[in-house]
């Protein structure tokens, strides 16, 4: 059988860098034990699988694998299948842009997308969060998370940040470093990674306030080797996970904020995600995800 194939950068736009994605966009008839397998043939952070939406009304049913596993919800994958359907399902509006509305199923839930494309390889994707971002009760120890990052504890947190866990759909442990030196030096040790957290199955998201780019909000790096990441160049799940980290401890007043997460860049492949909340009587009341993709490879899988 020949299934059709894009290959996307996502959070960028330009092309080699970003986040690699795979994208099947006609994937019926394959199995998940074969969705796997695919995935893992492409080893890239994910691959998606696109298949007719459960309710007629909406636009798309996805499943999302790592080389390993099946993910619920990512953001990266949202962001640029979502633009990869609009390439040919939106109409123009007579200006050479072409915008609207998708409605993907994910295991999560029904992700609603804003959507415009320009008519060339690129567009642009804003989802809201299908799940507002939660703490995960789990006991965080510095010293283990330093000696597992390779760091020494006295580098761990900064202002008044501190080691922490959320989730908005996948959790992750959110850890503090004073600066961009400190992430430089990150050389995680997938063992210590894997009992750092006790039982609780985190990928790690290091950040830190100080920026490569001025005008942008974090820096971010991730590391998830349990699920076949050794490191991800962008992490829009960990973005919208983060919002609660942001909640938390840098308090801010009711209104609607805008942050720019720097993520891949000592990869080699520099990722902006866009992280918005609406913060309302001292709670999240919502927050979205949002980014670039640029289309780099179509092709035909045979198998």
């Amino acid at each position: 059988m020949a299934y059709r194939y894009a290959i996307l950068d996502v959070f960028t736009d330009r092309a080699l860098s970003g986040n690699a994605l795979a994208v099947l966009p006609d994937a019926a008839g394959l199995d998940d034990a074969r969705m796997q397998s695919i995935a893992a043939e492409f080893n890239l952070s994910e691959t998606v699988f696109v298949l007719p939406a459960d309710n007629p009304v909406h636009s798309a049913r996805l499943r999302i694998f790592t080389p390993r596993a099946e993910l619920p919800f990512a953001g990266h994958p949202t962001v640029g299948t979502a633009v990869y359907l609009a390439m040919g399902r939106l109409v123009g509006n007579g200006k050479g842009r072409r915008e609207g509305v998708l409605v993907l199923e994910e295991k999560i839930g029904r992700i609603r997308c804003g959507v415009f494309v320009t008519g060339g390889p690129a567009g642009h994707a804003v989802f809201d969060l299908p799940l507002l971002p939660e703490a995960v009760a789990v006991a965080l120890d510095p010293d283990l998370m330093a000696a597992a990052l390779g760091l020494m504890p006295a580098e761990i947190g900064f202002e008044n940040h501190r080691p922490s866990a959320y989730s908005a759909g996948l959790a992750y442990a959110f850890i503090p470093v004073r600066d961009l030196a400190v992430m430089a030096r990150l050389r995680p040790d997938p063992a210590r990674l894997a009992t750092a957290f006790g039982n609780a199955p985190l990928a790690a998201y290091v950040y830190c306030r100080q920026t490569e780019i001025t005008g942008h909000h974090f820096h971010a790096r991730m590391f998830a080797p349990g699920i076949g990441i050794a490191e991800d160049p962008a992490t829009g799940s960990a973005a919208a996970a983060l919002a609660g980290v942001i909640h938390r401890f840098d308090q801010p007043p009711a209104g609607s904020y805008r942050h720019v997460i720097e993520q891949g860049f000592e990869m080699g492949r520099p990722s902006l995600i866009n992280l918005e909340i609406d913060v309302e009587g001292g709670a999240i009341a919502a927050a979205r995800i949002g980014g670039d993709a640029v289309v780099v490879a179509e092709g035909t899988l045979e198998i």
